[in-house]
């Protein structure tokens, strides 16, 4: 019996590693009155730029919101991103859907609905190896992300997208 319950304690922080690593803040808009989930922004250094990434949810979509950071960079309605998948020749081109700005802001979304949209669903399927965005006079923006990069990006979105579940309306 005590053997037992020695190996209970070793196989504890196991079992803690394994419990759900989401943490998601629930806010609600002052004019809208909808539920917004986030999961904040997240800081990432890769390959030498520095930005920081948030996963929004509302009641009618899912906002990925890309924030660099060091270098302040434009974009506008036609800025574009190319995601990059892990062992996948698969690209997914996006268009940004925030507004024109040079504080280094771009955001692509997706509606939220009951069904997952294809591409959302591939963002979660694979791991997001790199991303390449072009701005305003053909600009180009490379980011690669690390091992570990790329399973943080995964986790925020999958943690985001199934709770935006839970915010459309019955």
């Amino acid at each position: 019996m005590k053997n037992i319950i020695i190996a209970a304690l070793f196989l504890l922080p196991f079992f803690a590693l394994a419990q759900d690593t989401c943490k998601l803040t629930t806010t609600t808009d002052p004019f809208t009155h909808q539920t917004k989930i986030s999961t904040g922004f997240i800081p990432f250094t890769a390959n030498g730029v520095q930005l920081s990434i948030s996963v929004d949810a509302t009641p009618t979509e899912i906002d990925f919101f890309f924030w660099f950071t060091k270098d302040q960079k434009c974009f506008d309605e036609a800025s574009t991103i190319q995601l990059n998948f892990e062992g996948d020749r698969y690209r997914l081109n996006l268009k940004n859907t925030g507004s024109m700005n040079c504080q280094g802001a771009f955001h692509f979304s997706f509606k939220n609905s009951a069904h997952t949209p294809p591409q959302l669903q591939r963002l979660l399927d694979k791991r997001v190896s790199s991303f390449r965005i072009t701005g305003p006079n053909k600009t180009i923006t490379e980011v690669s992300f690390s091992e570990e990069q790329k399973a943080q990006l995964l986790r925020m979105a999958s943690c985001v997208v199934r709770d935006s579940k839970t915010l459309l309306k019955k």
